[in-house]
């Protein structure tokens, strides 16, 4: 059976100075990003996820987006070593749990950098955002943990936002969609379905046909029911104050086993 755990960590008391590089900088409201990280958590749990909690990372105002902290495929986690410094100190907690969880842990060595959300899962695909955080380097360390696991890597050039997963994510087919103004090459993916908002380019797949998306793509979630999907909508707007979206919020471990 696949494993349905998802690692998350709690956004600490330094959030509101988190990193921005593609959006102006606006206040953050730590208390009601506290409220809508566990509408998150809770929206996970509800369907059927078991979500494993982080140790917290005060010191290190993005720590909340877990998800750029490591890869994991199969059992196999790969720790990242950002391309943001600041952000370093973030993967001793998490190493620690996917080690707890029975994983075979791997690192990104100097001169790499990667971060998670640059890494995009498409069945055995592994789409790797090549771009401000991840580098060249990054990219072959990654292909050389994972390609004897069987995985295929690609890289994708990112140029318009923070992350691959900024720009697109994958509908449970293994369409690829995203905002198209947003994508630097569409056609590198098989299939690609373009959004109309740029929210709408992010989904967590909870399993069927249910998504989990912001609130903020109100005509995305129009245009997936449409095609039979079921949205499952999350308000995060602080966290998308900080160039968050619903994918870094977690780390999915759907391959798992014991």
């Amino acid at each position: 059976m696949p494993s349905k755990k998802a690692l998350v960590r709690r956004p600490g008391p330094r959030l509101a100075e988190g990193l921005v590089t593609h959006v102006a900088r606006t206040p953050v409201d730590p208390g009601k990003a506290r409220e809508q990280w566990q509408e998150y958590v809770s929206v996970l749990e509800a369907h059927g996820w078991e979500t494993v909690l982080v140790e917290p990372a005060d010191d290190c105002p993005d720590a909340v987006f877990v998800e750029d902290t490591v890869v994991v495929f199969r059992n196999v986690a790969l720790i990242a070593r950002s391309g943001a410094g600041s952000r370093r100190a973030e993967t001793s907690g998490v190493e620690q749990t996917v080690a707890r969880l029975g994983c075979s842990v791997n690192w990104v060595w100097e001169p790499g950098t990667l971060d998670g959300g640059d890494v995009l899962k498409v069945g055995d695909t592994l789409y790797v955002g090549r771009g401000g955080r991840t580098n060249a380097a990054g990219v072959q360390q990654l292909r050389e943990v994972f390609e004897p696991l069987g995985a295929r890597v690609v890289a994708v050039p990112v140029s318009k936002v923070l992350h691959l997963k900024s720009a697109v994510t994958a509908l449970p087919d293994g369409t690829v969609i995203g905002h198209e103004p947003l994508v630097d090459h569409a056609s590198l993916f098989p299939r690609f379905l373009p959004v109309p908002e740029e929210a709408g380019s992010h989904v967590v797949l909870l399993g069927g046909n249910r998504l989990l998306m912001a609130a903020s793509a109100p005509k995305s979630a129009e245009l997936f029911a449409d095609l039979g999907h079921e949205p499952v909508l999350v308000d995060i707007s602080e966290f998308e104050k900080l160039e968050g979206c619903v994918t870094c919020l977690s780390v999915r471990l759907r391959g798992l086993y014991a």
